[in-house]
């Protein structure tokens, strides 16, 4: 399975259509061969562009979707559209990551569940997402979560009940953050013995500079790949059967419990 993590700026002075065309562009441009291309979140608008969510929001079925969709077409590849802006029928939004096979079908999406209020305007202009699902993809069963959620182990927990064997994680983490993003991803990986693809933004979104550094991790925590800070695609080649196989050699998730509500915790008095 080749992986191709693309990471990509969104300057403020680049309107989200220019943004679209020249992200389009480089799609198309780009000449390795790869399986599959996994974008960052909410590239299109820009995470930290809070005034233009509104202007920005689509349908699953927008303008989007529709590139990458061709793309994907093209290439005859997976395409991970990262993140858009969805506009819900009752004109609601959500940060909603899509997922689009060789043949141009949406084939997983999730919106993401744990929206982002510290120094961020996410929570107070979109609605949380309130559902998991898992694709069954020629790489094997497949999730996504979105950047803060990599914070949240229960959801991680759940991904792996339903089945999740690969992990697809768009984000736009800050560099202030950088030292958390490398733990949290590898943690991820290995309490949940899954394959964490994570994809970072880059560049700096209304005076906040992102991280980059987008990497893969396997079950047994090896970083497969990791990105620099720039805005660039990142190569890798990894065995999607390492979860199997680790999950047979080392059979943690055997041994966790669903429910730890026996413990009935109390506080220790002094």
């Amino acid at each position: 399975m080749k992986v191709a993590l693309a990471q990509i700026a969104s300057p403020d002075t680049e309107s989200p259509v220019h943004r679209l065309e020249r992200v389009r562009q480089l799609l198309a441009g780009f000449s390795a061969d790869a399986d599959l291309i996994v974008l960052p979140e909410l590239w299109r608008v820009g995470y930290n562009h809070f005034d233009g969510y509104a202007a920005g929001a689509e349908g699953l079925n927008g303008p989007t979707v529709q590139v990458l969709q061709a793309i994907a077409r093209e290439r005859r590849c997976y395409l991970h559209a990262g993140s858009i802006i969805e506009q819900l029928d009752d004109g609601k939004l959500r940060n909603t990551a899509v997922l689009i096979d060789p043949d141009g079908r949406i084939v997983h999406h999730y919106s993401k569940i744990h929206i982002f209020g510290y120094h961020s305007l996410e929570a107070h202009l979109l609605r949380p997402g309130q559902q998991i699902l898992v694709a069954r993809t020629v790489f094997g069963a497949t999730a996504a979560t979105t950047c803060y959620d990599l914070r949240f182990p229960g959801l991680w927990t759940e991904l792996v009940r339903a089945g999740a064997e690969i992990v697809i994680v768009p984000a736009a983490w800050p560099k202030a953050r950088l030292a958390h993003w490398r733990l949290l991803t590898s943690a991820r990986a290995v309490d949940n013995q899954v394959v964490v693809i994570a994809c970072n933004a880059v560049g700096t979104h209304n005076g906040v500079e992102l991280g980059g550094h987008s990497r893969i991790v396997d079950p047994w925590g090896e970083v497969l790949a990791e990105a620099d800070e720039s805005e660039s695609f990142t190569l890798a080649e990894l065995d999607p059967g390492v979860v199997g196989s680790t999950r047979a050699e080392f059979p943690v998730l055997s041994d966790r419990l669903n429910d730890y509500s026996f413990l009935n915790p109390q506080e220790v008095l002094s």
